[in-house]
């Protein structure tokens, strides 16, 4: 990530930060937070007390279609996405012959359209830019895996919606949001955050179909915790 980006979003996570200490220790009773990494934010930077609830997917109509071939990702194209981090995984040795789509549009996509030229995998890599819903969910009911490798994301709607398809999530430690859903070796894969090890989790699941629908199947199971009705109930209790 280039530096100037860290500066950029050290500075407006500074001034949200500073923002929610004024507003959340006044008036307040009780607090709910997307994912602990919020809650743990909250913690650190004014020892604001939360509780976690996971949102729902949008409500759209998830299915599965098989694990075919084609690894899927969908994200804004931005630096702390990390698209860049998949397209070098793709270039890896384990990553040789696997396809992947990347879905979206954002300030990146120029840069990753050069990055998949120069790295030699546009064979292999396809930037399918912003599509409709119903690509999305139908991309999603086909693919082998979901990956998701995004930088301190607060929660992250695609690994819900990934397991709303019966599809494995690939992502990484440093993913926030994303890696407190996904258990490592049950309903998908937490990876260290390098080319190599990204590659390497996501040929475990190009060479396994069977872990891939096992996995599928466990992420479905997690999602069927993350309903609306249940959100409702513990916010109203």
């Amino acid at each position: 990530m280039a530096r100037r980006h860290k500066v950029k979003e050290h500075v407006r996570r500074w001034m949200i930060h500073r923002a929610d200490h004024y507003l959340l220790t006044r008036n307040v009773s009780k607090l709910f937070v997307i994912s602990g990494t919020v809650q743990e934010r909250l913690r650190r930077i004014g020892h604001i007390p939360s509780s976690v609830l996971y949102p729902p997917p949008p409500q759209r109509a998830y299915r599965c279609d098989g694990y075919g071939d084609e690894f899927f990702a969908v994200s804004r194209l931005t630096p702390l996405k990390r698209m860049d981090l998949l397209v070098r995984a793709m270039a890896e040795p384990d990553a040789r012959g696997l396809r992947c789509t990347i879905a979206g549009d954002g300030d990146e996509a120029g840069q990753l359209k050069g990055l998949i030229a120069e790295m030699g995998v546009g064979a292999r890599v396809t930037l399918a830019g912003p599509i409709p819903t119903d690509d999305l969910v139908a991309r999603m009911a086909t693919c082998r895996a979901v990956v998701f490798p995004v930088f301190n994301e607060d929660y992250g709607l695609v690994t819900v919606e990934a397991f709303m398809s019966r599809k494995a999530v690939v992502t990484c430690r440093d993913s926030g949001g994303p890696a407190e859903l996904v258990r490592d070796g049950v309903n998908g894969s937490v990876c260290e955050p390098t080319p190599a090890a990204l590659a390497m989790a996501m040929r475990r699941l190009a060479d396994d179909r069977t872990l891939a629908e096992r996995m599928g199947t466990a992420a479905a199971d997690t999602a069927a915790s993350i309903t609306w009705p249940r959100t409702v109930d513990q916010l109203l209790t």
